[in-house]
């Protein structure tokens, strides 16, 4: 399956990359500066240079044409300000949902984060919140289209060795961390897992295989 990844060159993306190029997919990443491609290439992925803050649709679309499923994996990243929040991570992820929907790609994972949905707590730093707020804005958007999105909610974001072993559940969960080696592990399962469509799910370390944990959401 051809995969589209906005934010290729992202820790989580580029470990998804690795991953679906393993298993005999295409992934294609999504990359703002040329010199990117080198290391998208290496993850066994196809770098095309399209920047989500100055893109149009139309563009997009193009990329996503014959693909199975698109994958928001972008971010503004530490050091941004408030302002990239709304450009990348809120704006990003509707440009490409609506470049989804013109290319007729009906399969959109989201990965946002805990605490998306609820307004930050009193006192926090103002790009935290701006960040809190784009996500649940990006949220809000992807629920109210016609795709077969699921929303991923990850805990604190480690370099740490993956475990295989997650905790995943609708909300809430308690706060706690999460290797990024797991998130994009439990990325590739929920593209083989249809049914979490319409689905927003949070995730945590844990005791459970990433794959039965993915099986386990189907019945609550």
């Amino acid at each position: 399956m051809r995969v589209v990844i906005a934010g290729g060159h992202g820790k989580i993306a580029l470990r998804l990359e690795r991953i679906l190029a393993e298993r005999g997919d295409a992934p294609v990443g999504l990359i703002r500066d040329p010199a990117q491609a080198d290391d998208v290439r290496g993850a066994g992925a196809e770098p095309v240079l399209c920047d989500l803050e100055t893109a149009g649709v139309d563009e997009v679309a193009r990329v996503l044409l014959g693909a199975g499923a698109a994958v928001f994996a972008a971010g503004a990243g530490a050091g941004s300000g408030v302002a990239r929040k709304y450009t990348v991570d809120q704006g990003g992820s509707v440009l490409l949902a609506n470049a989804a929907e013109r290319a007729g790609v009906a399969r959109f994972i989201q990965i946002s984060t805990m605490g998306a949905g609820s307004p930050p707590p009193p006192g926090s730093d103002e790009v935290w919140a701006a960040y809190v707020a784009a996500k649940t804005a990006a949220e809000d958007d992807l629920r109210s289209r016609p795709l077969n999105w699921t929303i991923l909610r990850p805990g604190r974001l480690t370099d740490e060795p993956g475990s295989g072993l997650v905790t995943l559940a609708d909300p809430p969960l308690p706060r706690g961390a999460i290797p990024r080696d797991d998130v994009a592990s439990v990325i590739a399962a929920l593209l083989d897992t249809p049914d979490t469509r319409h689905r927003v799910l949070e995730l945590i370390g844990g005791g459970v295989p990433i794959d039965e944990a993915v099986r386990l959401v189907l019945f609550r």
